[in-house]
């Protein structure tokens, strides 16, 4: 059975109550310190599970075609990097013209 939280709307105090999914919410309740029925309202928490990592989206699906244009990413950032050396081969000829 699924365990609920309530509220005192009086005090502010907060109580858990286990209950069927069939049953009613609780509109009273008696306190627990001082043994009178107080009023209550039905709490709502966040769930404690939090998926983390790939593969909980249905976009994470497709991981076949998202690798082959993650691989063309890869291929052309190479050809930027020979480019990126060659240009630092011109460079001292660069420099050696203006000095003439």
């Amino acid at each position: 059975m699924p365990t609920y939280v309530y509220k005192f709307l009086e005090t502010g105090e907060t109580i858990e109550v286990q209950q069927a999914f069939t049953d009613a919410p609780l509109t009273e309740l008696v306190h627990p310190v001082d043994g009178t029925k107080k009023a209550v309202k039905k709490v709502f928490t966040p769930v404690g599970v939090s998926f983390k990592g790939g593969g909980f989206y249905k976009t994470d699906s497709r991981g076949s075609s998202s690798s082959s244009s993650t691989s063309s990413t890869t291929t052309s950032t190479t050809p930027a990097a020979s480019t990126s050396s060659e240009s630092t081969s011109t460079t001292p000829a660069a420099s050696t013209t203006p000095a003439t």
